[in-house]
């Protein structure tokens, strides 16, 4: 049998049932309100969005837990390429880099491996990992070009928004459209050059918006690892009457990337080699998404949202065999004729409600929120057997279906007990049904396994203003991350793997006073089940790996020096990130061994920024710092290849300094330019099939003129 994988076409079923749940909303009864109006007369609407922290000014201080806001002008600021760049900026966030444009993101939260993904990601409110249940691989990563803002939310709010809630949520909000034209122009280093283009109109009433924002990147990469991208978001949305408002989104990306899972040897890092290691392997992915958002002011103590979304999300990933002996002989890669097309397909469909209600409990104002969501989820598995001759065709190895259903209830009331004190209270009830089916095999052999698990959540915050000047928060809740197909059900067997849980706790303080703002927490997680992988580059397979342990501290503040000048600066100390107790395989030896650090968690991370303004002027001068991580659960120190090219050990912590640089000649026109790694400082980024050498120096700059 021939099998050719190409990009999956987008089937209408999301957007159908969208309408269709639209129309049902629609044709509520209106309750008219007033509308709001701009200071010239005009009407001036937003588009509704979900927000996992809120817009309103003070909305940071009603969470019961550490938050964080990236809003656009520091991204305007900031340049990045990618929202890894960005991300590392915020406390208690470590990434770890592959290749500077982060096709494939790594991203870890207060302890929680950056190999591993613990943390919920969002956009506008909808998840980002193809899937929750049935393969939470790291296969898209929103383009930063399309955000005009990031929101990162820890403590017992977070459990509103999906499982994988462990190291918070983290949600990216895209723009919302404006009338004119905005074109960006940027280039630079390894011949990088990227084209944004943003337009957007209204109605004269302002009760009809739309807008578009294309974006193409283009670049050789460092060490040869090229890549092309193409993004494009649709945005429209249209007032229904004074209290009902709809949104409709639609988004577009595609991606080819000359990037594979091997780095080079440790001789060649040491020669500096500038080679691709892998250069004839390809990424290629995609993804096709629709959100619906229908949000209804019932009345003013009353509001309901509605989002329906669905999602096609693809990853071919074409990789070429090694002769490992010759490799090893030869300490670099030697490859053969044959390659794999390990090609993964995903659908996702998902309707959720929240209804937002002020009331009186007890004689205290109240704030009550009620949600139900129910999402479903497929992953097609399958592995291409190919050569260099027929290098994108050939038998199927594997083919394999993967499927999920979740039904979740939550709930929140926020109880103001005092003035100054406030009590939140919530409860997460997650009802999951996993199953996997091999195709190549008929019933009478054993094709199907199923697993299924209820998860009830419960949180616990308080926030309490001592001061106009300082509030004391604090949350304890407990949260999940579910065992995936691929670990779950690996051998179409129940492998009886428990989800994994933890009891999340924080307290911390935040505030300002003058110049100066600040926020620090203290937290731990303390697992009772960490899920070693079945692909784990590690000797553990598909098991619970038994408790661990993560705490630490979380500090940042800012200071306004005055004549244009301010400095900010955050730092996460986690001095434990280890396992809890030895833990035996069936042969006796140890398999997680009693206080060993999970992988790529550095005890220490930092950022020190200065910045500096003066008319059109804006720039910053930023240091960022990632302290050594071990990278695999053996803790081994030294820099050591396996036999198969699996590099484990120690990797240095390492410094960088960045410059940045935004000129506004006036309203139409604006340049920038940054420089990376202005140090030129050589280190190794991350260990796989070898090494990943971090980004060298690079420099970049651009325009943007709106017309």
């Amino acid at each position: 049998m021939q099998h050719r994988l190409t990009a999956p076409q987008f089937t209408v079923k999301p957007l159908v049932l969208a309408l269709a749940a639209t129309g049902l909303l629609a044709s509520q009864p209106l309750f008219a309100q007033g509308s709001e109006q701009s200071d010239n007369g005009d009407s001036e609407r937003e588009l509704p969005a979900i927000y996992v922290i809120g817009k309103e000014e003070n909305a940071a201080l009603r969470q019961p837990g550490a938050v964080s806001i990236v809003n656009l002008e520091q991204l305007e600021l900031n340049q990045p390429r990618s929202t890894e760049d960005i991300l590392r900026t915020v406390p208690g966030v470590t990434v770890k880099p592959e290749e500077e444009s982060a096709i494939v993101a790594n991203i870890g939260v207060r302890g929680l491996s950056s190999a591993d993904y613990k943390t919920l990601i969002l956009e506008d409110g909808v998840p980002v990992a193809p899937g929750l249940f049935v393969g939470n691989g790291r296969y898209y990563n929103p383009r930063v070009q399309r955000m005009e803002g990031i929101e990162i939310l820890k403590g017992a709010a977070s459990l509103r928004y999906g499982p994988s809630t462990i190291g918070g949520v983290i949600n990216y909000v895209t723009r919302q459209p404006a009338d004119g034209v905005q074109l960006s122009l940027r280039g630079g280093s390894f011949n990088s050059r990227e084209a944004t283009l943003e337009a957007g109109g209204s109605s004269p009433s302002g009760d009809a918006v739309f807008g578009i924002l294309a974006t193409r990147d283009e670049s050789d990469g460092f060490m040869d690892k090229g890549y092309g991208m193409t993004d494009i978001v649709l945005k429209t949305g249209l007032q229904i009457g004074n209290n009902q408002s709809l949104s409709l989104k639609y988004s577009d990306y595609k991606s080819d990337a000359n990037i594979s899972y091997r780095g080079v040897f440790l001789n060649e890092y040491y020669a500096d080699s500038r080679d691709n290691p892998a250069p004839d392997d390809w990424l290629l992915s995609g993804r096709r998404s629709v959100d619906l958002n229908h949000e209804w002011e019932i009345s003013d103590t009353a509001r309901l949202n509605t989002l329906v979304y669905g999602s096609e999300t693809w990853r071919d990933y074409w990789r070429f065999n090694t002769n490992n002996a010759a490799s090893a002989a030869a300490r670099s890669w030697v490859y053969t004729d044959a390659l794999n097309g390990n090609n993964r397909s995903f659908e996702r469909f998902g309707v959720e409600s929240r209804l937002q209600v002020e009331h009186s409990l007890f004689g205290m104002t109240s704030e009550a929120e009620l949600g139900l969501r129910y999402m479903t989820e497929t992953m097609d598995d399958v592995t291409v057997a190919a050569t260099r001759v027929t290098p994108r065709t050939g038998p199927l190895s594997k083919d394999v279906r993967d499927s999920a259903d979740s039904l979740a209830l939550y709930g929140q009331n926020l109880l103001q007990l005092t003035e100054n004190v406030a009590l939140t209270a919530g409860l997460r009830i997650e009802k999951y049904e996993q199953g996997r089916k091999d195709r190549r095999r008929t019933a009478a052999q054993g094709a199907t396994a199923g697993s299924s698990n209820t998860e009830y959540l419960p949180g616990l915050g308080l926030t309490w203003q001592f001061t106009p000047e300082l509030q004391l928060f604090a949350s304890a809740y407990k949260a999940f991350s579910p065992a995936l197909n691929s670990d779950a059900l690996d051998g179409l067997e129940d492998q009886q793997l428990d989800a994994e849980r933890s009891v999340n706790m924080e307290v911390g303080l935040r505030g300002g006073s003058g110049r100066l703002s600040y926020e620090m927490a203290a937290f731990r997680m303390d697992f009772d089940n960490q899920i070693i992988p079945a692909n784990s580059n590690s000797q553990f397979q598909r098991t619970n790996g038994g408790a661990t342990l993560h705490q630490g501290l979380e500090l940042g503040a800012g200071f306004d020096l005055g004549a244009g000048f301010s400095i900010n600066g955050n730092t996460t100390w986690i001095p434990d990130a280890e396992f809890d107790g030895n833990r035996y395989n069936a042969n006796g030896s140890i398999n997680t061994p009693d206080g060993n650090r999970i992988t790529y968690t550095p005890e220490w991370t930092g950022n020190l920024s200065l910045d500096y303004s003066v008319g059109g002027l804006r720039s910053s001068v930023n240091l960022h710092h990632t302290g050594e991580q071990y990278t695999d659960v053996a803790n081994t120190v030294a820099i050591a290849e396996s036999l198969t090219g699996f590099y484990t050990g120690r990797i240095k912590g390492y410094t960088l300094l960045d410059l940045n640089m935004v000129y506004e000649v006036n309203s139409q026109l604006s340049f920038s330019g940054s420089i990376r790694n202005l140090a030129d400082k050589r280190y190794m980024a991350s260990l796989r099939q070898g090494i990943y050498v971090g980004t060298e120096r690079s420099v970049d700059a651009g325009f943007v003129y709106r017309f």
